[in-house]
């Protein structure tokens, strides 16, 4: 017995200190800069010793890697030096573009995660592949979602690579100044990931198991610094633009031609806050959205792209519920409602922006920008300005705090008293244990308007509980009539919602399949101010495989109540007739999803689905067909149908959404995209075509073209030709 005894607390000690070691990596201080060549051959790179014994996350998570990777870091006073040797069984590598700022799946590549202030909250990324084409992103949220990842962040590194026989080399100098962190500070948390295509193998650093996401900032090394970092020398970035525009409206018979020219000026205050300020801001060049066939009675969030919007970007947006009860969204600013209700694109005069790290612990945000008055459209000119701050809590918790108000600067004849005002101020909790094994948010919002004094709060939880066979999700949320965020996603008020979920996952020893996964989410929305009537449910039953190809398959339930308090017309056909409102309406639909292994030249995905709709039924296929032919031209089209049966008198119809596009990248710093869309719910064909010539670090020349023609029947609507010039200055 005594032995027994013995060899189970052996056991658990011995195991105990398994999972505790922490893996680290030494960083070296030298004197002399390295030179930038990929070959690794100074003295210094040669006594390093490197960050190496890769674990495999996929297809296994319990074995070593078979291709490794070594990296080594240095550093001087102004960068940090990172030399990489990455192995592979080949040179046969994937690379489907030279264009900046790729995504990871499907193609060979490492990335380096820096969590430079030890909070296990955000984290800085940098990239590249065989070929040399650089990425850098902004985690935040701890790694738990991808909705965490930003990779429209941009700042000056440089990067150079070597392909050799079953392996290559990387060479990096990352400026200091391109982080965050404390004056003083001698450790860093660190972790990093690597594809390889040709052993069809994902890899870590630092183990991680497979059902946390392959970024995930709970599983990480550290970067012990053989001396304190000093103060980092930022220098002010100054980056102008002119742009040229001429355009023609075919539908009001008018032409139009403007120069602009404006701005943006960054600075550092001390180590870790940033200050970011934009005069009259012009965003012709950022990259048009991509249509969605909507067929709900909803608005549809679709995600910032603006630059000045990005660094810290979670500071501003992570309040809330991000479906139903997000206070703010930035693409709120810049955008208006004209006389007719429709949106159009509102001037930003200027704005200001401070965020970033107060102390180790301590985060805030202010924000402030003004828009300008468009009095033919009875629009005011208004300031739009957020203050946060997050507080963290425990190893890897924190709570915040936000007041957000949007106010009219002026007086008008046309604007109504209620909307001379609205200001939300809030409180949220975000859990995140040591291991990500629990999760949650946790949050309170009222709204301050005018004409409002009662029912004008939210409030709502999430508390999730993750290991590796189950996952286990408790949410509600609560959106009292009058609430009311101006600078938010509020898709509608006056619901309570539940939102549990259950999902038991499989991990067969042998086979094709990798993972398979069984859940039930049952949903629930009920309605407060009329005694909590039911209004809505969603029972969605999912089985999921993924095989070690690479490929998904999953295989859904939907079973819907929908109670219509307005009368809904889901076709968008004019004169058709509405569905009547106080109606309860069920119904029931499969859906079926496969996506194919993206490590081929040729890949695809594709989403049908068919059952009731309301009264009718509808069916719907989705795909999106991907096409390669690396690493100067890649391919995509999207390709969405629905066909809606409803019973007479009310309207049947089919509704296309096609959407090819081409891009092609003829170096790494010249870049041509061309997106055509074309839509029968919105009768909009759209050309959009981009050329970005990078003619030095961070500056670029772009020519836009723009052509939109109406398609029952087809003629012209407007063009637009946009000629914008961006020069990155440090000073």
């Amino acid at each position: 017995m005594k032995k027994i005894v013995f060899l189970f607390a052996f056991f658990f000690l011995t195991n105990g200190f398994s999972q505790t070691k922490k893996k680290s990596v030494f960083v070296s201080y030298i004197k002399n800069p390295i030179t930038l060549d990929a070959n690794l051959n100074e003295l210094a790179w040669k006594k390093a010793k490197g960050a190496d014994k890769f674990w495999q996350y996929f297809p296994s998570d319990t074995v070593q890697a078979k291709q490794q990777a070594n990296i080594k870091f240095l550093f001087d006073d102004d960068n940090l030096y990172v030399g990489i040797k990455v192995n592979s069984s080949g040179n046969n590598y994937i690379t489907p573009s030279l264009r900046r700022d790729f995504r990871a799946g499907g193609s060979d590549n490492i990335t380096l995660l820096f969590d430079t202030f030890n909070d296990g909250t955000n984290a800085i990324i940098f990239g590249t592949n065989p070929y040399g084409v650089k990425r850098e992103i902004l985690l935040s949220g701890g790694g738990s979602d991808l909705r965490g990842f930003n990779g429209a962040w941009d700042t000056k590194w440089q990067c150079k690579t070597a392909i050799k026989k079953n392996h290559y080399i990387i060479e990096m100098i990352i400026p200091l100044s391109a982080f965050k962190y404390r004056e003083g500070e001698t450790k860093w948390r660190f972790n990093s990931y690597h594809f390889d295509t040709q052993d069809n193998e994902r890899n870590t650093w630092v183990n991680i198991p497979q059902n946390q996401f392959i970024f995930n900032l709970a599983y990480m090394g550290d970067m012990i610094f053989e001396k304190p970092l000093g103060k980092s020398k930022s220098p002010i970035a100054i980056i102008p633009y002119i742009n040229g525009i001429t355009s023609k409206d075919f539908e009001n018979k008018e032409r139009f031609s403007d120069f602009k020219f404006g701005g943006d000026a960054r600075m550092t205050i001390g180590n870790s806050m940033n200050l970011d300020l934009t005069i009259n801001p012009d965003f012709s060049q950022v990259e048009v959205d991509q249509q969605v066939t909507n067929l709900t009675r909803f608005e549809i969030s679709l995600p910032e792209r603006r630059q000045f919007f990005i660094e810290n970007s979670d500071l501003f947006s992570d309040f809330g519920n991000n479906r139903d009860a997000n206070p703010f969204f930035s693409r709120r600013i810049g955008i208006a409602k004209d006389l007719n209700d429709a949106n159009i694109q509102n001037n930003i005069i200027a704005g200001a922006r401070l965020s970033g790290k107060l102390t180790n612990n301590l985060r805030i945000g202010v924000l402030t920008m003004q828009t300008a008055e468009d009095i033919k459209n009875e629009i005011p000119t208004v300031n739009n300005s957020v203050i946060t701050m997050q507080q963290k809590l425990f190893s890897r918790s924190n709570i915040s705090f936000m007041l957000i108000n949007k106010q009219a600067t002026k007086n008008y004849a046309f604007l109504s008293n209620e909307d001379k005002y609205n200001r939300v101020i809030g409180i949220d909790y975000n859990l995140a244990s040591q291991d990500n094994s629990w999760v949650g948010k946790y949050f309170f919002h009222k709204s301050f308007s005018p004409t409002v004094k009662n029912d004008d709060y939210a409030a709502g939880f999430t508390t999730e509980y993750n290991n590796r066979n189950y996952n286990f999700r408790a949410g509600a949320v609560y959106v009292a009539d009058n609430f009311r965020s101006d600078l938010g996603f509020i898709r509608r008020t006056d619901i309570f919602k539940i939102t549990p979920q259950i999902e038991r996952r499989f991990w067969p020893k042998k086979g094709k399949v990798q993972r398979y996964n069984l859940s039930i989410t049952p949903i629930f929305i009920w309605r407060p101010k009329l005694n909590f009537e039911l209004s809505d449910y969603l029972i969605r039953t999912e089985f999921g495989a993924n095989f070690t190809d690479n490929s998904e398959f999953n295989l859904s339930i939907s079973n819907r109540l929908t109670r219509l308090y307005d009368s809904f017309e889901p076709t968008g056909v004019d004169n058709a007739i509405p569905l009547p409102a106080n109606k309860n309406y069920y119904y029931t639909s499969v859906e079926a999803n496969f996506r194919s292994d993206r490590r081929k030249a040729f890949s695809y995905s594709v989403n049908p689905s068919y059952g009731g709709f309301f009264n009718g039924k509808k069916l719907t296929v989705e795909a999106n067909l991907n096409l390669r032919l690396q690493p100067f031209f890649s391919s995509s089209i999207q390709l969405n149908y629905d066909k809606i049966d409803l019973p007479k008198p009310y309207t049947s119809t089919s509704i296309w959404l096609i959407g090819p596009r081409a891009d092609v990248t003829f170096t790494k710093s010249m870049f041509w995209t061309t997106l055509i869309q074309y839509s029968t719910q919105r009768q909009n064909f759209s050309v959009n075509t981009r050329l970005q010539w990078r003619f030095a670090p961070l500056s670029d020349l772009f020519v836009v073209y723009n052509d939109n023609y109406f398609t029952n029947p087809f003629s012209p609507r407007f063009r637009t030709l946009n000629l914008k010039l961006t020069y990155w200055l440090n000073i």
